[in-house]
């Protein structure tokens, strides 16, 4: 049987992810300095300002407002006439420290408070987390995410090193994958929007976007005759970044996952500590599934954690194959048990998530990039 399935990736000058990408430079800033530092930090763009909102404790010291305008410089953006300059745009600092209540929770596990045997923080928060991971890509991601972002990152790519010279920061592509029999057999479409230089001839940006952009990344014999591109379909793409529209830290989550494909907790991931098990425990969950798949004991896997505010142990640990298991899923949990300890201090030192690594994630996927800690493969 054939289907259609289609997952997005914008830019880092998608003002969702420049949004992300300053959360995520202020949480990597304070942990250079500080291993231990708490950070929850929201990040909202609009015309000509940015907002820093939310909790952060730390014994660091950090400007924060030049930090913004660095990141933003580094994206591009510099014209408040076509989406925002780092140098004229409003800073609004709204930063407390974080709860009392919430700290009382995470600083001592609930399991230590009644005597365990278990000297851990307690989960940051309730909530719960999905990793997951197939065979159909060498990095064991989903094909139409996988294009997706190989897509937007080489639109950046070639506007940075000005290879397509009139591109500005902000765009999105969006790609569909024919299955067939649940294997991925062929491009259906793209659709690429990006915002360009006023005066461009639009037959001209299409040109370039299709020789150095789409030519380059997708492999010519998932291409046809029948592949379908929308390029910039509305004709004109100049305003753009939080000129054309506002952005907001941890908008974009399905983009930052797996396109769709695999289900989502729901919590998003930048400006966030690692004792946040919204980022941590969905790190860890990716990390368990791409082994399950690469020591090949199923040829899909999707991992649910969950966790109460405060506790350490996860309430439920859920394993799900699709029907691809080498072995029993009984048998899977049991080598994820012994091998995996899943507090959120276990994931913490097992990932080694206490460095400032945060940027590296923002853009273009969390998932799927062999440089971090929860890519690696182990043997289960």
């Amino acid at each position: 049987m054939r289907k259609l399935f289609t997952s997005e990736s914008v830019t880092e000058g998608h003002p969702d992810k420049l949004c992300d990408y300053i959360s995520d430079s202020i949480l990597d800033s304070y942990l250079e300095k500080d291993k231990n530092a708490r950070v929850a930090c929201e990040t909202v763009a609009g015309k000509g300002e940015i907002l820093i909102t939310g909790e952060i404790t730390s014994v660091a010291n950090i400007d924060i407002e030049q930090i913004v305008r660095n990141t933003i410089k580094e994206i591009g953006y510099d014209n408040e006439n076509l989406d925002m300059d780092y140098r004229t745009c409003k800073i609004h600092l709204n930063i407390s420290r974080q709860s009392p209540d919430i700290a009382l929770g995470v600083d001592k596990s609930l399991e230590t408070k009644e005597g365990e045997n278990l000297v851990s923080e307690g989960a940051g928060d309730q909530g719960i987390m999905f990793g997951f991971a197939c065979d159909e890509t060498d990095t064991f991601m989903p094909m139409p995410i996988y294009l997706a972002h190989k897509l937007s990152k080489k639109l950046s790519e070639v506007r940075k090193s000005k290879v397509i010279p009139y591109l500005r920061p902000d765009g999105k592509v969006q790609v569909t994958i024919e299955y067939d029999e649940n294997k991925p057999v062929r491009v259906d479409t793209i659709v690429l929007s990006t915002q360009h230089d006023e005066n461009i001839n639009l037959e001209v940006l299409k040109k370039d976007v299709k020789e150095k952009i789409i030519n380059e990344v997708v492999p010519s014999n998932l291409l046809d005759e029948n592949t379908k591109y929308y390029i910039n379909p509305t004709g004109r793409f100049v305003i753009g970044g939080p000129l054309g529209d506002s952005g907001l830290t941890g908008r974009k989550i399905i983009v930052d996952t797996y396109g769709g494909y695999s289900r989502h907790g729901g919590g998003a991931f930048s400006g966030k500590d690692p004792t946040k098990v919204d980022r941590s425990a969905s790190y860890m969950a990716r990390h368990i599934a791409k082994n399950v798949v690469a020591n090949g004991l199923a040829k899909k896997c999707e991992i649910q954690l969950s966790y109460a505010i405060g506790v350490a142990k996860p309430v439920s640990v859920y394993v799900e194959t699709f029907g691809t298991a080498k072995i029993p899923e009984e048998e899977i949990s049991k080598k994820i048990s012994e091998k995996f300890d899943l507090t959120p201090r276990g994931i913490i030192n097992y990932l080694n998530l206490q460095k400032p690594i945060y940027r590296l994630t923002t853009n273009y996927g969390h998932f799927g990039k062999e440089n971090l800690s929860w890519e690696k493969i182990v043997k289960l």
